[in-house]
C-alpha cells in the first residue's frame, strides 16, 4: 500500500502521471516487493526556488536549475526504498524479499513498463532515484509551454 508520504507527494504531481504512479507505488509494495523493502516517493513536483536551493548544494546532486528539471513541472518522482518502515535506503543491490533479485531493480523494471524512463539510465550524471514521463517531449518544449501558459485548464501544469 501506499503510504501517507508518497501519495501526498503524488497527489502534487502532473495529472498526466498522479494516478500512475499512485497505482504503480500500491502495486510495487503490495505484490512486488514482499520483505522489509517498500517503496516511497521522496520526491515529486518541486519549485524553482527549491531546484535553485538543491543546484547550490555541495557535493553536487543535480546539474539543473529551476525550470531545467521535470521535476519543476510535475512529471518526475524520485525514490527511496523505506527499511522495516523506518530506515532510508537507496542500495541498489540489496535482496530484503530474497527472490534473488534486488529489490531496487525490481522497482526499476515496473516502473520502466508502466513507461517511465529511467535516471539510472542516463549516458553521464546517472540518477538512480528519478523517474520522469514527458510524454515525448524535450524539456526546452516543455519549457516553451510553461512559458506561454499553455496549461491544463484551471492549474499551472502544462498541456501535454
Amino acid at each position: 500500500m501506499i503510504d501517507s508520504i508518497s501519495l501526498q507527494k503524488a497527489n502534487q504531481l502532473h495529472p498526466h502521471i498522479k494516478q500512475r504512479v499512485i497505482d504503480t507505488v500500491n502495486y510495487i509494495n503490495e505484490k512486488i516487493l514482499t520483505g522489509e523493502a517498500k517503496v516511497r516517493v521522496a520526491q515529486g513536483l518541486r519549485t524553482f526556488a527549491e531546484q535553485d536551493a538543491l543546484y547550490a548544494q555541495r557535493p553536487k546532486v543535480t546539474n539543473a536549475k529551476g525550470g531545467q528539471s521535470i521535476h519543476n513541472y510535475g512529471l518526475a518522482i524520485d525514490i527511496v526504498l523505506i527499511i522495516n518502515g523506518k530506515e532510508a535506503s537507496w542500495d541498489t543491490k540489496k535482496d530484503w524479499d530474497k527472490d534473488q533479485q534486488s529489490d531496487w531493480m525490481e522497482v526499476v523494471q515496473v516502473l520502466k513498463k508502466q513507461g517511465f524512463s529511467w535516471g539510472g539510465d542516463w549516458r553521464t550524471f546517472k540518477d538512480m532515484p528519478h523517474f520522469e514521463d514527458t510524454k515525448g517531449l524535450t524539456l526546452n518544449q516543455i519549457q516553451t509551454k510553461y512559458k506561454n501558459k499553455d496549461f491544463i485548464r484551471g492549474t499551472n501544469f502544462i498541456n501535454i
